[in-house]
């Protein structure tokens, strides 16, 4: 079994605490899914929001879905000019048998243009 790193962003229509909610429950769903993991496999995950996303900590959407005893952290993403607005990231740690040219990388919604070379 292999530690993998898993990344993802989703980009979310406003600053409301459902909005984020929401965003980060697919975000999070989404990479699970592609990646074929459960909440057994997760290490841990690591958060960022752009600093126009304040109305929720995203990390809140993963203990609702069930991930109660998975270690998360959130914290803001720096304000580059440019940056895509209202954007969720992730990086999670997973244990799983693929190996790292297998992992599923998840970019959803608008957050699809920062890695225009991944697969979706």
């Amino acid at each position: 079994m292999a530690v993998r790193a898993v990344r993802g962003a989703i980009q979310v229509d406003g600053d409301t605490r459902q909005e984020i909610l929401d965003g980060s429950a697919e975000l999070v769903t989404a990479v699970l899914d592609r990646n074929g993991l459960t909440a057994d496999d997760i290490i841990s995950i690591v958060f960022t929001a752009t600093p126009d996303l304040t109305a929720e900590f995203p990390a809140y959407a993963a203990r609702l879905l069930g991930l109660t005893d998975v270690p998360l952290l959130c914290a803001s993403e720096i304000a580059v000019p440019g940056a895509l607005p209202r954007t969720l990231r992730l990086l999670a740690h997973v244990e799983t048998e693929r190996a790292r040219a297998e992992v599923r990388h998840v970019y959803l919604r608008g957050a699809t243009a920062l890695r225009t070379d991944l697969p979706q």
